[in-house]
């Protein structure tokens, strides 16, 4: 193995395992990952450099590659924790956490990740540990294909994460799959074409070198390229983030629903206050879907908040800066199309747009400032989202008196928009808000709800927005229920003041392609005539646009749709099992291959083997042939024997061509001597099949393993049937 092998080989392995860890660029960025990575991979390369020009060194070759690198990582992540540009317990205990607790943090972060060393240094310490796997494989056990695997473990990590798709999954398999290609040609060595004497060795790139390279880039772009289209169930892939979720708070998490008339009954109390260049309907604190009857819960799925989220494409933007200082549990006012937060690190609940503390805060006053993108509401046809999670939950024992509420609130008028704006105003038409500060009304179970809905009629906020959305559930309409603050229209200098007065629980509705919609029944139900702004602006003009109750007519549904029917419903379970019936055909297409091909060779080879005879000796003739055939050696139809065994000769020598060579004498006296063929002959032949299946077995794993998965010479040759 020349010195300049080993440079490819090493500069390819070193260049696929980088390459497999910057694939991690869509949860940190490339510009956070490329100096750590490229720092691990060059003192990788530095040491076995360092090792080749000192070969007492090479049995410490791991260390020193782990060693450098760890320090690598220091000087570049860990910078803050050295001292005098040394490592310190705080160094050591910096890539501790990032390799043990980095991949959890992640996975519990918003993407893009905000690139701390306690989450980012897991991807390099995994490039890290890939490369000293890696090198060893390939510089001591002269394993080139084996030695890739570390790299694509990582690569394969890097995809549960988050998947590429596209042109970009293209690219990035390609990327990875040109150092590997440069590994696996630099690891088959090139023969001569000419052994004549006194002829110059000329070279040339067999075919054992390029299949491997070849195979390996067209099966990364293949597979980059089914992953990145194929979605057999119409939903995105699962990830590993799907399985994992910020932890809750330390602190006691009440239920600010529960709150409501506590804080009406202190209305002058000032809560927070923004500073803000557009007007804001709502202040969210918590969303709540689940209701067992007596109580309303969350699922919140909360994650650390990253770099930003995706805002709405085409949304107005919008920000604000806020002073908290009368909340004292761990919700935060948040917006529902939020974007980034500043001045804190809060959990954050994408799908509901909450914010949470982590931990406890000792500040009474808390600073920080929200960004958002609200998008262009279209109300579209109308039609209700029966999909959105969290809309259509549990109800609980509904009392049965409320079921004819339930029907006579919308008229009896299909799920669509038109009729949750309907339930609206029969909640704000026929009930009416409790104001005042003594004897309001609490709770917001079902005995709470019964007595609002058909006694009292009188309620806050709190019974206002749990019943709308028990009554639109039993409706078939997708709501859940909010609490937060209107946008205050108090103002102290630049500055609006949200007091106690301000608080409010109010219904969301879930439209199909709008998202969730916010209503509010008291709003109309006190006259309000707050501004609108953003999404509000499309909710108002549907308001107006609502016809009186006598004239209430269910829309019309869209063309070419029908009511929820046996036949819609049985060509939704066409669609959803057309995909997954073409990956099991892929799938079992695939087993059929990987198992079915050799074991047929398999027994075909029994079958050889059993004849007698003069067949016998055809049968060992036969397994030769196709044997050689599989591991590429060419053979056309009145090849002899002896040049079989020529032309198996260049493939892997001696070993291979005198087995052939013996097996030509055997098969010559068989063939023409006219002696009846004893089992002597036959136990030759086979002998001579086993000697040439040991000389096949010398040659590179991936070259057995593709001549064994080979199925073109399962077909019988022209003018040779099989008996």
């Amino acid at each position: 193995m020349s010195a300049r092998f080993d440079r490819l080989a090493v500069a390819g392995l070193l260049g696929a395992t980088g390459v497999a860890g910057l694939l991690f660029a869509p949860v940190f960025g490339w510009a956070e990952l490329l100096v750590p990575v490229l720092v691990v991979v060059l003192l990788a390369y530095g040491c076995v450099e360092l090792t080749a020009k000192f070969p007492k060194l090479t049995p410490y070759r791991p260390l020193l590659v782990a060693v450098l690198g760890l320090l690598g990582l220091v000087e570049t992540v860990l910078t803050s924790t050295t001292l005098a540009a040394l490592p310190t317990g705080a160094s050591v205990r910096g890539l501790a956490r990032g390799f043990t607790e980095g991949w959890r943090l992640t996975l519990q972060s918003t993407w893009p990740a905000l690139p701390v060393p306690e989450q980012l240094l897991f991807v390099p310490l995994s490039v890290l540990l890939a490369v000293v796997l890696g090198l060893e494989l390939l510089l001591r056990l002269k394993k080139p294909l084996v030695a890739l695997v570390p790299g694509l473990a990582v690569a394969g990590l890097a995809q549960a994460y988050q998947a590429l798709t596209g042109l970009v999954a293209v690219a990035a398999a390609l990327g990875f799959a040109l150092p590997a290609g440069l590994l696996l040609w630099s690891g088959r060595r090139v023969r001569s074409v000419s052994r004549a004497p006194g002829v110059p060795r000329s070279w040339r790139v067999t075919g054992s070198a390029i299949w491997p390279a070849l195979s390996t880039v067209v099966a990364l772009v293949a597979g980059s390229v089914a992953f990145a289209a194929l979605d057999p169930v119409g939903r995105d892939p699962l990830t590993l983030k799907d399985t994992q979720a910020a932890p809750p708070p330390r602190s006691r998490v009440g239920n600010p629903l529960d709150e409501i008339a506590q804080r009406l009954i202190r209305p002058g109390e000032e809560v927070f206050r923004y500073r803000g260049e557009t007007p804001v309907d709502q202040w969210r604190l918590i969303v709540l879907n689940g209701f067992d009857g007596a109580n309303w819960l969350s699922d919140s799925r909360l994650h650390r908040l990253g770099a930003g989220l995706d805002g709405a494409p085409g949304g107005s933007g919008g920000s604000a800066e806020l002073k908290v200082r009368g909340l004292s549990g761990p919700w935060l006012p948040s917006h529902p199309d939020l974007t980034g937060v500043d001045g804190l690190t809060p959990l954050v609940d994408q799908a509901a747009g909450t914010l949470m503390l982590e931990s406890p805060s000792a500040a009474s006053v808390r600073d920080y400032r929200l960004s958002w993108s609200s998008p262009e509401v279209d109300l579209g046809s109308g039609e209700v989202d029966a999909r959105a999670p969290g809309g259509l939950g549990g109800l609980g024992a509904v009392p049965p008196e409320v079921e004819q509420v339930a029907k006579d609130a919308v008229r009896g008028l299909r799920p669509t928009f038109q009729s949750a704006l309907q339930l609206e105003r029969f909640l704000s038409t026929n009930y009416q808000v409790a104001t005042g500060t003594e004897e309001l009304p609490t709770g917001h179970g079902w005995p709470q709800l019964r007595h609002f809905l058909l006694e009292s009629k009188r309620g806050t906020s709190e019974q206002f927005a749990a019943a709308y959305v028990v009554l639109a559930r039993m409706n078939g309409i997708p709501a859940r229920l909010v609490v937060g603050f209107r946008g205050a229209a108090e103002k102290d200098g630049d500055m609006h003041v949200v007091r106690n007065r301000d608080v409010l629980a109010w219904p969301e509705v879930a439209v199909a392609g709008a998202g969730w919609v916010a209503l509010d029944p008291t709003a109309s139900a006190v006259g309000s005539s707050r501004s609108q702004a953003g999404p509000g602006k499309a909710v108002a003009k549907a308001r107006a646009q609502l016809p009186a109750e006598q004239q209430l007519r269910s829309p019309q549904l869209p063309p070419g749709t029908q009511p929820d029917s046996a036949e819609d419903r049985s060509a939704e379970a066409g669609v959803s099992w057309w995909w997954p019936a073409l990956a099991g055909v892929i799938v079992l297409f695939g087993l059929l291959w990987l198992v079915g091909v050799p074991v047929a060779k398999a027994v075909r080879a029994g079958r050889r083997r059993r004849r007698t005879g003069e067949e016998g000796v055809l049968g060992a003739w036969d397994e030769i042939r196709d044997r050689l055939r599989a591991h590429g050696v060419p053979f056309r139809i009145g090849m002899t024997p002896r040049d079989l065994a020529e032309a198996a000769g260049s493939l892997a020598g001696a070993g291979i061509r005198e087995p052939v060579a013996r097996l030509a004498k055997v098969l010559d006296v068989t063939l023409w001597s006219g002696v009846p063929v004893g089992d002597g002959a036959v136990r030759k032949a086979w002998q001579e099949v086993g000697e040439v299946r040991r000389g096949l077995a010398a040659r590179p794993f991936a070259a057995r393993v593709l001549a064994a998965l080979e199925p073109r010479t399962l077909v019988p040759v022209k003018g040779r049937k099989e008996g």
